[in-house]
């Protein structure tokens, strides 16, 4: 920022002068101003002073803010404080989305809420098997808030359809996960993680249709998002091919931690294509 010298911004010569430039001649009968003569002097009186004793004789104000005043002025009005990044762009402002089942919208989980739905789906047998959540509700509430009193990374989400809690999601940034030394991550990468909750929902194409409409609604609400990536576990077959008829690509298999996983990913360019 260009410096803020306010003396020199609306300096004004003397009566009787013509302001010159220091590398010109004073017209003729004037005396040149020194650079100095027209700025307002500055007292040297010291702040314990009172107005009026200064060396030079001339009254001056002690502008000196209360103490705390800067603090207090940051609080009332944000200046000064940073705000904490949002590193999904609200997920809980996504809204909802119409698809071929239903209005659709995600949820952010709150465990007194919402933890024992999501216990019990993560006792279904055929759920366990690939999430590895089985057990009291004390399990399930660990994983929960590891992401809830983190850093937003990862958030977890109820699926409601038409209202009704039938599905569990994690939104999260994959560039910033683990699964990022895996494979060749951009800035940005968004993950999700999907259970259908209910027998009822599964195998009628309802999870195809709903990871549809959460891909489109990532790459809508965040635009620095290029792709949408998924690691289903390779066994998971059902898994698999409902991430390929919502538009997704097989991209590799990735040797995790916990499982040899698909990489699915959907692409932005390629968005209205598959």
């Amino acid at each position: 920022m260009a410096p803020t010298d306010a003396g020199a911004a609306t300096r004004h010569a003397p009566a009787g002068t013509v302001p010159c430039r220091p590398d010109e001649d004073a017209p003729s009968g004037t005396t040149p101003s020194r650079p100095d003569q027209d700025l307002p002097k500055t007292s040297t009186r010291s702040r314990t002073e009172p107005p009026g004793t200064g060396t030079d004789g001339e009254d001056t104000l002690d502008m000196r803010l209360p103490d705390g005043f800067g603090s207090l002025h940051a609080e009332i009005t944000g200046i000064g404080t940073l705000p904490t990044p949002d590193l999904l762009d609200g997920v809980g402002g996504w809204g909802a989305r119409r698809t071929p089942v239903g209005s659709f919208q995600l949820v952010p989980a709150r465990i007194e809420r919402d933890l024992p739905v999501i216990s019990r789906w993560m006792n279904d047998p055929a759920v366990a098997e690939f999430w590895q959540l089985a057990g009291d509700q004390s399990v399930t509430e660990a994983h929960l808030r590891a992401q809830l009193d983190g850093d937003g990374r990862s958030v977890p989400c109820l699926g409601l359809l038409e209202g009704r809690p039938m599905s569990y999601w994690e939104i999260y940034r994959a560039d910033l996960d683990p699964l990022a030394r895996h494979y060749p991550a951009r800035p940005h990468d968004t993950g999700v993680h999907l259970l259908i909750g209910s027998v009822t929902d599964r195998a009628r194409g309802i999870g195809s249709a709903l990871l549809r409409a959460v891909a489109d609604l990532v790459l809508d609400r965040r635009f620095a998002c290029s792709r949408v990536v998924a690691e289903p576990d390779l066994r998971n077959t059902p898994s698999v091919a409902a991430f390929l008829t919502a538009g997704f690509r097989f991209s590799a298999e990735v040797d995790l931690p916990d499982k040899r996983a698909a990489l699915m990913i959907r692409d932005r360019s390629l968005r209205e294509v598959l």
